[in-house]
């Protein structure tokens, strides 16, 4: 297949490239930037720039590219902050999404990315691809992420939304951040540690992706995240067994508000136990289900 990408170089869009080079596959990025080769296409969401001759016989796309949600503690949710993550989210995937469904020869898939914070905080509740989109500010960002993929849609082509939970990966994402605390034997649990956590390795996001690709009956959202969610402290338990260290430092939900303001809340604080039911139904498998198995390949323990 010739796959478009977008965010080809952040932490998903790498690894899935050179998984999809390794299949055999062609990918084409999406980039900002000068192209540097004839397999790079120049894109501006902001000014609604892209040329849809070069994407005449494309066979699929993948959109992953968006303003970071959360980069480190000084990264607050500004006023300008928000904007953003909203903005290059709905411009990019609606100016991707009304350029190929324009395309005389138009891609058979497309699979636009999403993620957990669709659901907001729903306590305990086991939360499937119909649960009800939640009311937080996150929650309005994939709710409108998802929709600016209409004009695919009723072009006839097949868009699927991967919500993509907690992405364990050591390279980045949130348990690159943490490890060096956790190495130190500061680490601990968030809050009350009663919320899960929908963690997912990101060979299982790569697997999810290319399985949606070549998978005609997966469409719209699909819960990405591993059939065995975690709560707070239950995650942090296993992480400090694998890394042989203490985890009695914890972080009271108190002091993550003051740290990192509304991002604590959206992103540490919120409980949700995503069921990844439409995978299940179209028989993928996941290579890590298991956290202490997920961990002891991630981190060559």
């Amino acid at each position: 297949m010739d796959v478009l990408v977008s965010g080809a170089t952040g932490l998903i869009g790498s690894a899935l490239s050179s998984e999809l080079t390794d299949g055999g596959h062609r990918v084409i990025q999406l980039s900002r930037s000068q192209p540097s080769s004839e397999d790079t296409i120049r894109w501006d969401p902001d000014r609604s720039s892209l040329d849809a001759s070069r994407l005449e016989g494309i066979d699929a796309v993948v959109h992953l590219a968006g303003e970071i949600i959360f980069s480190g503690p000084t990264d607050r949710w500004t006023t300008e902050k928000k904007r953003r993550i909203m903005e290059s989210r709905k411009k990019g995937t609606r100016l991707l999404a009304e350029t190929i469904a324009g395309l005389s020869d138009p891609p058979k898939a497309m699979v636009s990315a999403s993620a957990v914070g669709y659901y907001g905080d729903h306590g305990n509740e086991l939360l499937t691809e119909d649960a009800a989109m939640g009311s937080d500010f996150l929650a309005g960002v994939c709710g409108e992420w998802e929709a600016a993929a209409d004009p695919a849609r009723e072009a006839g082509i097949r868009v699927a939304h991967p919500r993509i939970g907690l992405v364990l990966s050591p390279k980045g994402g949130a348990l690159g951040a943490t490890l060096p605390i956790f190495k130190l034997g500061l680490g601990g649990k968030i809050g009350s540690g009663r919320q899960y956590w929908s963690w997912v390795a990101i060979d299982d996001v790569i697997g999810v992706i290319i399985h949606s690709l070549t998978n005609e009956t997966v469409s719209g959202p699909v819960n990405v995240g591993s059939p065995n969610p975690l709560t707070s402290a239950e995650y942090t338990k296993v992480l400090g067994s694998v890394l042989n260290r203490p985890t009695v430092f914890p972080l009271p939900a108190p002091a993550a508000r003051l740290m990192l303001g509304e991002v604590a809340d959206a992103l540490l604080l919120a409980s949700q136990r995503m069921e990844p039911a439409k995978l299940k139904e179209t028989g993928y498998e996941f290579r890590y289900p298991e956290l202490e198995g997920a961990l002891r390949h991630l981190l060559g323990k």
